[in-house]
């Protein structure tokens, strides 16, 4: 072992946690001048001399149009068929877009409309930051669209507080001709994923692309499912309340297995210094046989050149797992939200309330499947496999009997900090610099 291995891993910047604090100083004042293009509509003249109102949209992306084209189409679908609204879209990359929420939220600078963490939207709530979409649900019966879990997490008490921008369904995409070229199946249990593994790493084969560098720290999402694989679902409450340990002989299991496909050559040598956004790339050119990733990558697979040789997987089984080992991933990502400040201006309130209704209304999800993504309510999906290869295999994954979903993937009924902690942990394992027990104390450090 290397003496960098040896060495503590270097922690990424995390997602900010919240802090109200006093909005003084000049390095805070600098940041909040920074963000004022983040600002809603409601506080400032949002209707022009044509009877033209704006509203804001903030999202996690720099650029919405090419990182997230369907919600960037559902925007401009909508302003087609209301063309009395205007939508500006702002974005930034999720690190800079969360501490920029959080700023906004204590200087009373919020978007009107945002995607915003859980862990970052339930105190915004609780501080009376975030508009009740309750009324805007029932006046356009809109509730019974969603099924009952795309809702729950959003709520406190009778307040809605946010509703699920796209559904998360991630798991492990696969090269079907590199599987094939070396005789490989698609594994089912993790032993065959280690013995398939071994052969792809003698043959120069990254397994699995993953990277950590360039904020995408928390782009582990098939690991965190495997959690789920290991009793995460029945335990977090017990280690939220103090009263069990993130570190324990469950978790400690799951750990010691990402050191074993460690050990065997699953993750590319750079793993710490590439983006996610590179190792899709490096998939993408066929250096690698999966990507740990999820649907909102399904449309770029598809239209690359090795689209027609892609499946999907929700990953392995576990002979030493606790509970129910069919778990897939497909709940509510993280919400978007509404400044409470649109209820000052009834015009900006009507918009928002517009806009609200299309994003979930049939047309709106339609746009949603066409960009190969899975709708957040009840609308259909209907996919024509020969046409759709890559979003036809997640759906086909979906709707395989059998398979149950948690409520929330893990990192998302967490704090920020810890959430950040699970990210590090799991990446620290799989780059060789925690043993799975210091990975454990990691996480459990701010659970403390």
């Amino acid at each position: 072992m290397s003496k960098t291995q040896h060495k503590e891993r270097v922690r990424r910047r995390p997602r900010p946690g919240w802090h109200r604090v006093p909005l003084a100083g000049v390095a805070v004042a600098g940041l909040i001048a920074g963000i004022a293009g983040c600002g809603g509509s409601s506080g400032t003249n949002p209707v022009n001399a044509n009877g033209v109102t704006t509203i804001t949209l903030s999202m996690q992306n720099a650029n919405v149009k090419a990182q997230d084209p369907a919600t960037y189409d559902i925007v401009q679908a909508f302003m087609k068929a209301h063309p009395k609204v205007n939508v500006v879209i702002q974005g930034q990359p999720v690190a800079q877009h969360e501490q920029d929420m959080e700023v906004a939220a204590q200087s009373g600078t919020l978007p009107d409309i945002f995607w915003v963490y859980n862990t970052l939207a339930q105190p915004m709530a609780q501080h009376g930051d975030l508009l009740n979409l309750t009324p805007i649900l029932q006046s356009l019966h809109l509730t019974s669209s969603f099924a009952p879990n795309m809702l729950d997490g959003f709520k406190q008490g009778t307040v809605q507080y946010g509703l699920p921008y796209q559904s998360l369904v991630t798991g492990f995409y696969y090269n079907k001709a590199i599987f094939a070229k070396y005789h490989l199946t698609v594994p089912v249990t993790f032993d065959q994923l280690v013995s398939v593994v071994k052969t792809l790493h003698q043959h120069g084969i990254v397994p699995i692309a993953q990277g950590s560098g360039a904020d995408s720290s928390f782009s582990v999402w098939a690991f965190l499912t495997m959690l789920d694989r290991f009793g995460y679902q029945g335990m977090y409450k017990s280690i939220l309340a103090g009263k069990t340990s993130y570190e324990n002989p469950q978790f400690l299991k799951l750990y010691t297995h990402i050191q074993e496909l460690q050990k065997a050559g699953a993750f590319p040598s750079n793993t710490s210094t590439q983006s996610y956004f590179q190792s899709v790339q490096s998939f993408l050119s066929g250096k690698a046989a999966m990507l740990d990733s999820g649907v909102w990558q399904a449309g770029q697979i598809q239209s690359s050149s090795i689209g027609k040789d892609v499946g999907f997987w929700w990953g392995p089984t576990f002979t030493d797992g606790v509970g129910d080992q069919h778990v897939k991933m497909d709940a509510p990502s993280a919400p978007f939200v509404v400044s409470a400040k649109v209820k000052d201006n009834q015009k900006v309130y009507n918009a928002v309330k517009q806009f609200i209704g299309f994003y979930y209304s049939a047309a709106g999800q339609k746009i949603m499947v066409q960009n190969a993504q899975i709708p957040v309510t009840t609308y259909p999906v209907k996919v024509d496999a020969a046409k759709s290869p890559v979003f036809g295999a997640v759906v086909q994954q979906l709707n395989t009997p059998g398979w149950t979903s948690p409520e929330a993937q893990p990192d998302l009924v967490v704090s920020a900090n810890t959430a950040n902690a699970m990210y590090d942990s799991i990446y620290g394992v799989m780059e060789g610099v925690y043993s799975p027990s210091r990975a454990l104390q990691v996480v459990q450090q701010t659970l403390k």
